[in-house]
């Protein structure tokens, strides 16, 4: 996504991690609904819808405009579900204590990313066409991943280049949005707050997997 905003004081950082955390919570919301209402069958629906979301609001940006509320809470509502079976995977396999532990593990190098991106007032805008390009690699790997079956030192290495890509994403945005931004642009920063949370989230347990010996592409 483009990941460039009009810095502006009138949208406080503050108010865009505030509605990050609302999208996160909705997530969480809806991977509950997943596993008690939506049948498994169903789920690649919502996946699709995920992916069609996620590149309107590209198209959206690209046309110099903005995704509302709406738009962000229904995105975060459907990625919930669409995150349940992959959960309940590396939960059946890993366990809910360590699956609840990554999560915590995610909150913490997030945060603490969060914290040394706004306080330190370091410019890391040097990073983008790097994250960007490595981005377009994991998304490719993921293509691949679905046609080969990679092993768990390929896994491990996998997860471990994803990890540092989404920690220099969390670094790169909150540095872009530390001194506020438009009013009308909250949203898509928390999207891609949110983005980069739940991907380092998933990359962690990735990590995990691979260390456990168990592959998942």
């Amino acid at each position: 996504m483009d990941r460039t905003v009009t810095v502006s004081h009138s949208g406080s950082f503050a108010h865009v991690l505030q509605t990050f955390a609302i999208s996160l919570l909705i997530s969480f919301l809806g991977t509950l609904i997943g596993a008690i209402v939506v049948p498994i069958s169903m789920v690649p629906l919502f996946i699709i819808a995920e992916v069609v979301m996620l590149i309107a609001a590209v198209v959206i940006r690209i046309r110099g405009k903005n995704i509302g509320y709406g738009f962000l809470y229904a995105f975060t509502a459907i990625s919930g579900v669409a995150l349940y079976p992959v959960i309940m995977a590396y939960g059946s396999t890993l366990g809910a204590n360590v699956v609840s532990g990554a999560f915590f593990a995610t909150a913490a190098i997030f945060g603490g990313l969060a914290f040394y991106a706004h306080r330190s007032q370091r410019n890391f805008s040097f990073l983008g066409g790097f994250l960007f390009a490595g981005t377009i690699g994991l998304v490719l790997m993921s293509v691949i991943g679905m046609f080969v079956s990679f092993g768990s030192v390929m896994n491990l290495v996998w997860s471990l280049i994803g990890i540092l890509i989404f920690s220099g994403w969390v670094l790169y945005d909150v540095a872009q949005y530390r001194d506020g931004v438009a009013p009308e642009q909250v949203p898509l920063a928390s999207l891609n707050i949110y983005l980069d949370f739940i991907n380092l989230f998933l990359y962690i347990l990735r990590f995990l997997a691979s260390i456990a010996g168990f592959n998942r592409n």
